[in-house]
């Protein structure tokens, strides 16, 4: 199929691509497409979570938009690693079990517009395993045949997880997936962080990109220590204190959330004077999607930073001889570990994975807290008393 039309200015590996240090097969590869003209119209990347997908997708978008071939640096390069480039679209399932079809067929109209601000644009569809049905039928014509300069990029775990349809119209990129201690390594040396950091950062997030954007957070460092404290103290609380520790959890989350709301309000505003009323109406479906998945992952965060803090507690009870990822919280960890039986703490554990599963359904996020965390008291022998 043609190219994207997007040839880099010099010779060599696009400067956007070098993220991919770790995955040199793949950063060879794209290079070359960018550097000879050749970029596909449609790409399947395959891999593990954590092996860099969502990071070779933001790089590859930066070399397709930005005007000097993806040097990494200018304002279009960063409109795309702050997601409020107009001309890049990312996309998560607005479904429960999936892509909606009405979330598909808005994409293709979308598809059909020019570009507002490069000559190229690109759409990044996460999680694309869950393409089924009326969406993924109605976006085959579109991956196969689309406008010069539009490039799709599909982030899914494996070739088995997706239409053979699909896949027969994408360029598939198998993505290696990352040793520990490679990681580990990348996150200290690009966030300047100790090991001890490093380590929490990885077991939140799955990704050494994703834990280095969780160390530049300091909300969401909070709200990780918030969640600890929280737990710490389910031992001496009544179900009251716990309902408003919940409450004053998701305060403390919803903080990130708040700060992308504002600056996708100003995105809007900055294309007011050139957006029509359709494409901003777009824009603005768009940016709501996005809040909620900030909403969803952010969430998601602090129910993996409670599930860190309850496996390290169960090393401790069980004795294993291994360092516990919470070290900064060691003395939480004896103090639950010197009540709790082993019993109570996979209990415990079975309330925070039910908690992602009502998450993963949309349930309200409140409610999830609250009836999680009166779970783990009553899991941990601290049966909950009423006020």
């Amino acid at each position: 199929m043609a190219s994207a039309g997007v040839r880099a200015k010099a010779e060599g590996v696009p400067a956007a691509l070098d993220v991919l240090a770790d995955q040199p097969r793949v950063r060879e590869l794209l290079g070359g497409a960018v550097r000879e003209g050749r970029l596909s119209h449609a790409y399947l990347f395959v891999g593990a979570p954590g092996a860099g997908m969502e990071e070779a997708a933001s790089a590859l978008a930066k070399c397709v938009v930005c005007p000097n071939g993806g040097d990494g640096t200018c304002d279009e390069c960063r409109r795309v690693t702050h997601h409020t480039h107009p001309d890049v679209h990312w996309l998560d399932p607005d479904g429960v079990s999936g892509y909606l079809f009405g979330q598909i067929r808005d994409l293709v109209s979308d598809v059909a517009l020019t570009p507002q601000r490069a000559k190229g644009k690109v759409y990044i569809i996460r999680q694309a395993g869950l393409l089924r049905g009326a969406s993924a039928n109605a976006l085959l014509k579109t991956i196969e045949e689309p406008p010069e300069g539009v490039v799709f990029i599909l982030i899914a775990r494996s070739v088995q997880a997706m239409l053979p349809t699909i896949v027969s119209r994408c360029q598939v990129v198998p993505f290696r997936t990352i040793a520990a201690d490679d990681a580990l390594a990348e996150v200290m040396q690009k966030s300047g962080s100790p090991r001890r950091d490093a380590r929490i950062a990885l077991a939140l997030t799955g990704s050494p990109k994703s834990a280095c954007d969780f160390l530049a957070s300091t909300p969401r460092r909070e709200s990780r220590r918030m969640m600890l404290r929280v737990i710490d103290g389910l031992a001496r609380d009544d179900s009251w204190d716990v309902l408003c520790s919940a409450k004053e959890l998701l305060d403390q989350v919803q903080v990130p959330q708040s700060l992308l709301e504002k600056d996708l309000t100003d995105q809007v505003a900055e294309q007011s004077d050139y957006l029509s009323a359709a494409a901003r109406k777009r824009l603005e479906s768009a940016n709501k999607r996005k809040l909620t998945a900030r909403g969803r992952s952010d969430i998601m965060e602090v129910l993996a930073a409670a599930d860190s803090l309850l496996r390290d507690v169960l090393l401790r009870i069980e004795g294993v001889d291994e360092p516990i990822v919470n070290e900064d919280a060691s003395d939480i960890v004896d103090r639950i570990a010197a009540q709790a039986s082993t019993a109570g703490v996979l209990r415990a554990l079975g309330e925070v994975s039910q908690a992602a599963g009502s998450i993963a359904k949309n349930v309200s996020s409140q409610l999830t807290l609250e009836v999680m965390l009166l779970g783990i008291k009553e899991a941990l022998t601290c049966p909950p008393s009423s006020r």
